[in-house]
Parts: C-alpha cells; structure tokens; sequence
C-alpha cells in the first residue's frame, strides 16, 4: 500500500522532469571573417534579425530556417550565404520522457546552428589568392594582376603610407618583373 502512494509523486516527477529537457530559444554563434578583418552583418530568419560587428559572439534565436548572413567588411568586399539549421539531440530524449518534442516542436527550439561560423570572403584586390602564382601570375587566366598592384600602391603612397621613393621603387620592380 505503502507503494501505491509514492505513485502520484513519481508520475509527477517524471513529467516535470520534461520541462527541463527544453532548450533556450537563444543560441550563441561565433563569427568571424575568413581573412580576419573586421566588418558588419545582418543575420536574418523567420524569427528575427540581428545586426552585429564581426568578429563576435551573438546569441540567435533557434529557427527551423538558415540564418541568412550579409556581410561587408571594413574595406567594402561583400560576402552573402546562409548557415544550415539542424535538429538537435534533445529531441531524441524527449520522446523517451513521452512529451514527444511537442514544446521544442513548436518554438523550434530543438534546432541548432553551428556554435562557430567563419564566413568567407574574397581576396582583397592585389592579393595573392591560391591561383595565383608566386610571380603574380593567375594561373586560370595567365594574366599579371599588375594593373591591380599598382593601384594598392598608389593607394598606398596617397595614404602616406609608402613614399614617393618607395612607391618608384615598387613600382619599377613590378613592371620589370612583368
């Protein structure tokens, strides 16, 4: 008999027990360029839109859509993609305390994002990129990218960053060399 009274405070325990296996509706995610500048996005899904300075950690809201990102860095380049959404393991031990997810279901909070997302960007202008050749050379194209080089060092002198001498100097070096 003794028992049979414990009953309803087990029952009661174990149902209870389910609240806790819900997620919080805001994930952490951080961000950063994949050439470790700095710059601005805006993220977007279904349930909100943040606007954040990369690099960063930003707590998003959990959704059963991508996380749309668009991106520009500190010196202008764009980046645009999204980042997949994904069902999370505690959906799994839901079902197995017979609540079936249905919370998490609903407010998508058994989704997932990726704890940590580098965003891929373009090379800046000048740069050497990985068809590029060691001489400059695009190796895809077979062109020079010295029109492109020159402009970063005229850019360069005009910021005062290189000298007039030293602008001549470069200058001269790369259209020997090509």
């Amino acid at each position: 008999m003794r028992n049979l009274q414990l009953l309803p405070v087990l029952i009661t325990a174990v149902l209870s027990g389910c609240a806790t296996l819900t997620n919080d509706p805001m994930t952490p995610i951080a961000m950063s360029f994949s050439d470790g500048t700095g710059g601005n996005c805006v993220l977007t899904n279904k349930r909100g839109v943040w606007t954040t300075e990369i690099p960063t950690t930003i707590d998003i809201r959990r959704s059963d859509d991508a996380l749309k990102y668009e991106c520009e860095t500190t010196d202008g380049r764009e980046a645009v993609g999204s980042i997949a959404s994904t069902v999370g393991a505690k959906i799994v031990a839901s079902a197995v305390f017979i609540d079936f997810g249905i919370t998490d279901a609903i407010t998508d909070k058994h989704r997932e994002y990726v704890a940590s997302f580098v965003i891929p960007v373009a090379p800046r202008t000048g740069e050497l990129d990985s068809s590029a050749d060691l001489d400059g050379t695009d190796q895809t194209t077979g062109r020079s990218d010295v029109y492109a080089d020159l402009e970063t060092l005229s850019d360069l002198r005009d910021r005062g960053i290189l000298t007039e001498v030293e602008f001549e100097a470069e200058k001269t070096r790369l259209l020997e060399g090509n």
